[in-house]
């Protein structure tokens, strides 16, 4: 019976930790359609939070590669005062990246809603 209330008390705490990071994303970040992204990115910082490899492989015409691995060395390359519109592979690391950014000052953060695997758009490979 104790064991019972142990795990209900470790879901019940699991289910409220899910619910205020995901009310807390939706705060700092606003996630958006492809439509909208591509409404808005070319008057922002358009932001590949992918590692180097990915980028290459291909990546939305125009994008910035800033992995996530190196953000925090390389966020003085992102100004704070111009909108930043980010994504990656499927939108958990892009979603990771404004969360870090929100906590060093940027207010104007949009994320690419399903990621680079859902563009349809131009897209840019190296050859």
């Amino acid at each position: 019976m104790d064991s019972l209330y142990v795990l209900l008390i470790i879901i019940g705490a699991v289910l409220i930790y899910s619910l205020g990071t995901y009310f807390y994303q939706k705060k700092i970040v606003k996630t958006v359609t492809e439509e909208e992204f591509r409404a808005g990115y070319r008057k922002a910082q358009l932001i590949d939070v992918r590692e180097p490899n990915e980028f290459e492989a291909g990546h939305i015409l125009g994008a910035r590669n800033i992995p996530m691995s190196q953000i925090r060395m390389r966020m003085k390359e992102i100004r704070p005062d111009l909108p930043v519109y980010l994504y990656c592979q499927s939108g958990m690391r892009s979603a990771r990246a404004a969360q870090f950014l929100y906590r060093k000052g940027y207010k104007n953060l949009t994320q690419l809603q399903g990621g680079f695997k859902k563009w349809t758009g131009k897209v840019k490979t190296k050859k």
